[in-house]
């Protein structure tokens, strides 16, 4: 599946919503007279994974799609994990990541950053959830981890939520 998921977060936006089934409608809600009087929300089902993210924020159905596309590659990156081995180095685009001079500060809009994100969940879901350990496969600080974890909100979400599913405690922001 890591191949899979790595090769649709690579994908063109074109490309990636190729492989989506795109759906519009309407939504209700606040924004006046204006807001999608039209069927101008669009919710995508990425069908070799499943995910569905919706956009509505948008008066436009193509600003909606480009939103769309945004959320469905960090979706994947977040929601889809991979079996992997834990105690292998890294490798790959989590191996780029880490040989970033900026880490654990790694730009969101880095091309390797949701890959690298992505390829840490999959690390701490076989790791039961325990960054100390998933630190030390990586070769940084367990302090360098929990930063690049921290950064994101739906990384740091995510991380929390494996966490919680082995029976941890979540980790606090410092």
């Amino acid at each position: 599946m890591a191949l899979a998921r790595d090769g649709s977060l690579m994908l063109p936006d074109a490309k990636l919503l190729a492989e989506c089934t795109v759906e519009t409608h309407r939504v209700r809600g606040p924004g006046g007279g204006h807001r999608n009087v039209t069927d101008s929300a669009v919710r995508l089902t990425h069908r070799p994974t499943g995910v569905v993210v919706t956009a509505t924020e948008r008066r436009s159905q193509h600003e909606n799609c480009r939103v769309a596309v945004r959320r469905l590659r960090k979706a994947i990156a977040m929601r889809v994990r991979a079996p992997v081995d834990a105690t292998a180095p890294a490798a790959g685009p989590l191996a780029e990541a880490l040989a970033d001079p900026r880490w654990p500060r790694l730009s969101q809009k880095s091309g390797t950053y949701l890959l690298a994100a992505a390829h840490v969940l999959d690390r701490l879901e076989a790791r039961e959830g325990k960054v100390s350990d998933v630190a030390a496969s990586l070769g940084v600080s367990t302090a360098s981890l929990v930063k690049f974890l921290s950064l994101d909100t739906d990384l740091w979400t995510e991380a929390n939520r494996l966490r919680r599913r082995f029976g941890h405690t979540p980790l606090r922001r410092g």
